[in-house]
């Protein structure tokens, strides 16, 4: 049995139709089941509640051989690491007490990095209290999702006008989130596999803000420029929205990481990129979503 957290997110949903097209046996947590498409739904075990629920994780967990641990973001929490802590805390408990001998968990490129990096210090805060438990563990490590542009994909259609708070000239490595899923299914349904090892997935392509605008213009057959916003005005705009300061301070801060270069040490000694490229992406996933606000 494996266990999906998150199923209605862009990677959790992605593992979950892997899985059970693998023919795996799978069990999901969620608060809104209604949410899982209704074929999932049919083909899965469904705990309805929250995944920070202590006794919803002894149910979900019960003859459970792996887990995809995804905390989800919540713009709203007043302590990002508490945030991360507070689902990973009764998790932990969990494991060790139902016996779980794998967890696969979505976290970031740049654990040794030192510094503080917003919400991927958290992450890597959560990666070691699940590595405290002595359970198997796979820590899936990647850069900039392409996916985090998709909010942008009216602006970009209407606007011309891609904006990240990062530095123009500065290389980001990119993933898209199929390749994160694939990679997840894939040691979730692997029994082999013991100890810990952070796996980092990174896409094809690295590409400073300013080399996405140029593959932005040519796949939306439109002039796209960067334009990076003023940090301040930034998180005044994403307060303004209703994120709390500290969540929005933190993206801040993990901008400023990107920048310093949190990601480089793994990104650069990267053998086998993922399959996703970026101009691929744009084409495939971020063109329909520009296309159907146009609609």
């Amino acid at each position: 049995m494996i266990v999906v957290t998150a199923p209605t997110g862009r990677i959790g949903r992605q593992v979950l139709d892997a899985l059970l097209d693998g023919g795996e046996k799978v069990r999901v947590v969620a608060r809104d089941p209604a949410r899982i498409a209704p074929e999932a739904r049919e083909r899965a075990e469904v705990v309805r509640g929250s995944h920070s629920d202590p006794r919803v994780l002894r149910e979900a967990f019960e003859g459970a051989d792996g887990v995809l641990w995804l905390v989800p973001p919540n713009p709203r929490a007043e302590d990002i690491r508490e945030h991360y802590l507070g689902f990973t805390r009764p998790a932990c408990e969990a494991l060790r007490e139902r016996g779980v001998r794998r967890v696969v968990g979505i976290s970031s490129l740049g654990r040794g990095y030192g510094a503080h990096a917003g919400q991927l210090s958290a992450a890597f805060a959560m990666d070691e209290m699940i590595e405290s438990t002595g359970v198997g563990y796979r820590a899936l490590a990647m850069p900039f999702f392409m996916e985090n542009l998709l909010h942008q994909a009216g602006a970009l259609r209407a606007e011309g006008v891609l904006s990240v708070p990062v530095a123009p000239d500065r290389e980001l490595p990119l993933v898209a989130t199929r390749d994160i899923a694939a990679v997840a299914a894939r040691l979730l349904a692997d029994g082999s596999w013991t100890g810990r090892e952070t796996v980092p997935v990174i896409g094809p392509d690295s590409l400073t803000p300013v080399g996405m605008a140029r593959v932005l213009s040519e796949v939306l057959e439109r002039p796209v420029r960067f334009e990076r916003p003023d940090g301040q005005a930034y998180k005044a705009a994403l307060t303004g929205y209703g994120m709390h300061d500290a969540w929005a301070q933190g993206l801040l801060d993990m901008a400023a990481a990107q920048d310093d270069g949190i990601y480089e040490p793994e990104w650069r000694a990267l053998t086998t990129p993922a399959p996703t490229g970026f101009r691929q992406w744009c084409r495939e996933v971020l063109l329909p979503a520009a296309e159907a606000t146009a609609g």
